[in-house]
């Protein structure tokens, strides 16, 4: 019994490590979110959240893989539920405040609501407990937390299965850092369709409801309305109503979820904010250059970019960023950051799409190299 629980949650840990070490750069925008001034207001940290993202993410597998291993048990449960109660408390503030809609802990390979981050915390929790307690007489009396491997020559073979675990993460980590996650999560994976994408999601879109905050000037009553409701009841709008909308209040609400897919926010417009995401997914060939922080992108690298993508012979060549003219020599688009990070996490990076289907991503230097 004992055995097959800790086993069971030793594999938990291990997986929701390793899809956050594939991409530790899409789980480093996800510390930037807890970061961010609508979260926890720590700006000062952003700059550090990929280090922090590392370090995470190395204890993570390091802990999972020691308990799968029975290594150091009392450390490395008395370790785990350190973290359970930490990644607890982040997971119950973003569900109670609404803040952060994804905790990122399986990265994008499976995606919780805030709700359902905060209960898989507390039954891992509970479950560190128990194994705990089970193991409780297993445990030597002294250097219980002693990291000495001297004194655990029995473990020899323990201690050498951690150091190929631990290469074999940094290695896949590393990976992603530098080039491309080596197995990609993401609804933009290559070979995706975006013009099939995007008709699944016209087919079947998710709908919204809007709700108003309204306030009576005259009582100091407030009350959400919907907006039929709103519209439908004259003594919230009627001339002389007393009932005010408070502005900034305003919630739009899930009413019915549609076909869910990253791609909805795939939209690319013009400097004068006219869409051309149409005319891009459906040229033959199109080549474009992302940047979702065009700001700390080397001049001369998007020069050569530019040089380069210009000689592919392709139908649609463009440069897609946050600014309006970003690319020197050919034509300037613009998307939402946010959406640009989904895509690839290189910055910047380039998309080659034919008759809208992704045919390869890749980051700006390699690209160069081909």
């Amino acid at each position: 019994m004992k055995a097959i629980l800790r086993f069971v949650i030793a594999v938990i840990f291990i997986l929701s490590g390793f899809v956050k070490a594939v991409d530790l750069v899409g789980f480093s925008f996800k510390m930037e979110e807890y970061f961010s001034p609508t979260v926890f207001d720590m700006p000062f940290f952003e700059k550090f959240a990929l280090p922090l993202s590392v370090f995470v993410v190395v204890l993570e597998l390091l802990l999972g893989f020691m308990l799968l291993i029975k290594l150091k048990l009392k450390f490395t449960l008395s370790a785990l539920i350190a973290l359970c109660v930490f990644f607890g408390f982040l997971t119950f503030y973003s569900a109670y405040y609404n803040v952060v809609t994804d905790c990122g802990c399986f990265g994008d390979a499976i995606k919780f609501t805030p709700w359902q981050s905060f209960i898989k915390d507390v039954v891992l929790l509970i479950g560190l407990i128990i194994v705990f307690i089970l193991y409780g007489k297993d445990f030597k009396k002294k250097d219980a937390y002693s990291f000495n491997p001297r004194k655990e020559t029995g473990n020899k073979f323990k201690y050498i299965l951690l150091g190929v675990f631990t290469v074999a993460m940094i290695l896949i980590g590393a990976h992603g850092i530098v080039h491309e996650p080596l197995i990609d999560f993401r609804d933009y994976k290559i070979g995706t369709d975006l013009k099939a994408e995007k008709a699944k999601i016209n087919k079947n879109p998710s709908e919204y409801k809007t709700f108003y905050s309204l306030k009576n000037a005259k009582t100091g009553e407030t009350v959400k309305v919907n907006q039929d409701d709103y519209i439908k009841e004259t003594k919230y709008w009627a001339e002389g109503s007393p009932w005010k909308i408070e502005e900034g209040k305003n919630e739009s609400v899930l009413i019915k979820e549609g076909y869910k897919s990253e791609i909805v926010k795939f939209k690319i417009e013009d400097p004068n904010g006219t869409d051309v995401t149409e005319q891009i997914i459906n040229a033959p060939k199109a080549i474009l250059i992302f940047s979702y922080h065009p700001q700390s992108v080397s001049p001369e690298l998007l020069k050569q970019l530019e040089a380069k993508v210009k000689t592919q012979g392709a139908a649609v060549v463009s440069g897609v960023s946050t600014l309006p003219n970003t690319f020197k020599t050919i034509k300037n688009n613009m998307m939402d950051g946010t959406a640009i990070k989904t895509i690839a996490r290189s910055n910047p990076f380039v998309l080659i799409l034919e008759n809208g289907r992704i045919v390869d991503k890749q980051p700006a230097e390699d690209y160069l190299k081909r």
